[in-house]
């Protein structure tokens, strides 16, 4: 049933202007302009001592350029494009993205790396090696890798190839990743042999399952960002990346009778479920555009689900299917995870494009209710620092993938202007920086940092996987980890 805009209206006003926040992350923001106080703990000891108990203090640098971490944290190198090499002997392919953890055998674990890598593969280093029986179109460069890693021992093979531009993705109740192809290309454009813009599974435990990659089609071809599931209702959320219009937040309802499990996606039809896109409304009942409109931290959205006209976009892009008044859109819909009963969903930023300008917002969706709730806001930066020291440690913008931390409140990974940061926020809202990148991939003169992804705790939560996408280095930091205050 859906949500209307008068039973939201109605809703509003019996609780009041403000309908209730919910999920683990009350109101975060950060950077000049932001809405609400920041604790960024690494500007020196005085500040750190100043919020005891929040955060792990300053950062300190790196002797070996690679990574600032709080005292007490240490790294390991786990991936390094262009120098670790899979079982097959070919180098571990570059430009790290989207990650998840799960249980491996006799306590290992295993992570699914997507790596972003759009058109031929002759436009890259090491794309990801076409393996026998694991390609879907051998003239596309990304797909995913899947590493195991010990205690003294780390091991990587490929997962699926021969897919374009895995960005993000999700992992799944039942233990597989799906990776989403952040694309439009039609067999024919940019070297493809194959249409992409499509979901695809992978199974970090069973590498038999993986053989013959088949898109997901039932979940909509389009330039697909990230993906979460529902355990509870079985519902998919994905988001997509997208300007020309903006992009669109999506749900994909399984048919009557459907059970998920290992491989089962794969075997839908085409056509099988109902894909939708949102259009949201406010307390007056009012149609809301775009999600930059939201200004203040707590904003409240009413929303419901409009069915989308040709999910393969056979002739229009799925986003261009709907009229001006029809949905809402939203600038860099990034990355989501599932937690606390919903989805936390990124906006990375708005500018000349959208209504309001930011520099990122992190939105609940809440399905019980149905409603969207806006957590995080950063106000737009206008002075960004590439200097690397503490000054710049406040200064967070450009969210991109983002974890439910088993500490408490999120990690979310950077991917703004100037440095790059893993950072922290409270349940109250409270920021704290976790790591810094020091890989300076530019010049002395003009220095350049590389966006982190692929944030994601280990299963017993004492190891948090990151990676720098450029040159594509995967990442296990390890520490005092605390739960942190409110």
């Amino acid at each position: 049933m859906s949500l209307t805009r008068r039973d939201f209206a109605r809703t509003s006003a019996i609780t009041g202007a403000g309908v209730a926040l919910t999920g683990s992350v009350g109101a975060l923001a950060t950077t000049p302009n932001a809405l609400a106080s920041t604790d960024t703990e690494s500007v020196g000891e005085e500040k750190a001592a100043a919020h005891p108990g929040i955060g792990y203090g300053p950062l300190v640098p790196d002797p070996n350029g690679i990574l600032a971490l709080p005292a007490g944290f240490t790294y390991r190198v786990i991936t390094h494009s262009g120098r670790t090499r899979l079982e097959s002997g070919e180098f571990t392919p570059s430009n790290h993205d989207g990650t998840a953890t799960f249980d491996g055998p006799r306590g290992a674990t295993l992570l699914v790396n997507n790596h972003e890598l759009k058109g031929p593969r002759a436009n890259w280093a090491h794309p990801v090696p076409l393996t026998e029986g694991l390609v879907y179109d051998p003239a596309a460069s990304g797909g995913c890798t899947v590493v195991e890693v010990r205690r003294d021992h780390v091991a990587e093979w490929v997962g699926i190839a021969g897919t374009s531009t895995n960005c993000a993705g999700g992992n799944t109740p039942w233990g597989t990743w799906l990776t989403c192809e952040e694309t439009e290309d039609t067999a024919g454009r940019n070297g493809m042999t194959k249409d992409h813009g499509y979901v695809f599974e992978v199974d970090p435990a069973d590498r038999r399952a993986n053989r013959d990659p088949q898109p997901i089609k039932a979940l909509g071809r389009y330039a697909h960002e990230a993906v979460v599931v529902d355990p509870k209702r079985g519902h998919l959320y994905l988001t997509e990346d997208a300007d020309s219009p903006n992009g669109l937040f999506y749900r994909w309802t399984p048919p009557t009778g459907f059970q998920h499990g290992r491989g089962r996606l794969r075997t839908l039809a085409a056509d099988v479920g109902r894909l939708q896109a949102f259009k949201c409304f406010d307390s007056g009942g009012m149609f809301v555009d775009d999600l930059s409109r939201a200004t203040r931290i707590g904003t409240v959205y009413g929303v419901d689900w409009l069915d989308v006209p040709d999910r393969d976009a056979r002739t229009t892009s799925v986003r261009k299917q709907f009229d001006t008044g029809q949905v809402t859109r939203a600038r860099k819909l990034e990355g989501m995870w599932w937690g606390d009963g919903g989805a936390y969903v990124v906006s990375s930023y708005a500018r000349a494009e959208s209504p309001v300008q930011h520099d990122g917002q992190v939105w609940f969706y809440d399905p019980k209710r149905r409603t969207l709730t806006l957590k995080v806001l950063l106000g737009v930066d206008s002075g960004p620092s590439n200097r690397g020291g503490a000054d710049a440690e406040g200064a967070f913008d450009g969210p991109d993938n983002i974890t439910v931390s088993p500490y408490g409140g999120l990690v979310i990974a950077e991917d703004g202007d100037g440095i790059q940061h893993l950072f922290g926020a409270t349940d109250s809202g409270r920021t704290y920086p976790i790591a810094r990148n020091e890989l300076n991939i530019g010049t002395v003169e003009e220095p350049e940092y590389s966006e982190f992804t692929g944030v994601t705790f280990s299963p017993d939560g004492r190891t948090l996987f990151a990676n720098i996408q450029e040159p594509g280095i995967m990442l296990a930091i390890t520490g005092p980890w605390k739960r942190q205050k409110r």
